[in-house]
């Protein structure tokens, strides 16, 4: 194994873990628009927070 090997398998790991990073960031924002929208729609219907709680 040469250095170029070595040096391409440290890129790649580092690539992968900000990769996983990315992807989560994305998904807790994905998160928090689906709470916005879930707010806007029963805002929609009349219903608030703590209408919603009722239901629980």
């Amino acid at each position: 194994m040469d250095k170029s090997d070595l040096f391409s398998m440290i890129d790649t790991e580092s690539r992968s873990a900000k990769t996983k990073s990315v992807k989560r960031k994305w998904r807790e924002i994905e998160a928090i628009h689906d709470r916005q929208r879930l707010r806007q729609e029963l805002s929609e219907l009349g219903l608030t927070a703590e209408d919603e709680l009722e239901f629980l």
